[in-house]
């Protein structure tokens, strides 16, 4: 997989995080992922797909991470996973796949955004609905993880 493609959705997921919810995250290296196992509590799924592009990306929040993004941002106090925190995390996902997708276009990428799903529980799967290598990266802060997952097709 192509830097010039991962690293936007880097940069927009360090900016939504960093100033939505005011929250720093400091990027960790890139890793091949070979299973659909989450590391987190919550993930948002989105589909891109375009002339040059075809592929999803998918964030996932651990629990405690989750819970100071929303009430950073909201103001609540998150106890549970519940329907306002699958919302904040669908809100989340789309800002940080619609920046990158602004990013893409500067270097001539087109492509739409579908609507993202919400996947919550404990271990559960990110399945990317195209054929190639899984790109996971793990963002840590003291307040918790999150970890961007990138899959374009071959």
């Amino acid at each position: 997989m192509k830097v010039e493609f991962v690293n936007p959705f880097i940069t927009s997921l360090k900016n939504v995080v960093g100033t939505m919810a005011m929250i720093e995250l400091e990027v960790q290296k890139p890793k091949r992922k070979k299973n659909e196992v989450s590391f987190g509590d919550v993930s948002g799924i989105i589909g891109m797909v375009g002339p040059q592009v075809k592929g999803s990306m998918a964030i996932t929040f651990d629990r405690d991470l989750a819970f100071n993004i929303m009430k950073n941002m909201l103001g609540d106090a998150a106890t549970t996973i519940d329907e306002e925190v699958r919302d904040m995390v669908g809100e989340m996902t789309n800002m940080i796949c619609g920046g990158a997708k602004n990013a893409l276009s500067e270097q001539g990428y087109q492509f739409e955004m579908a609507v993202p799903v919400i996947i919550s529980g404990a271990n559960h799967c990110i399945q990317h609905k195209v054929d190639g290598p899984k790109i996971i990266i793990t963002f840590a802060s003291d307040l918790g993880k999150a970890y961007l997952e990138i899959c374009f097709d071959r």
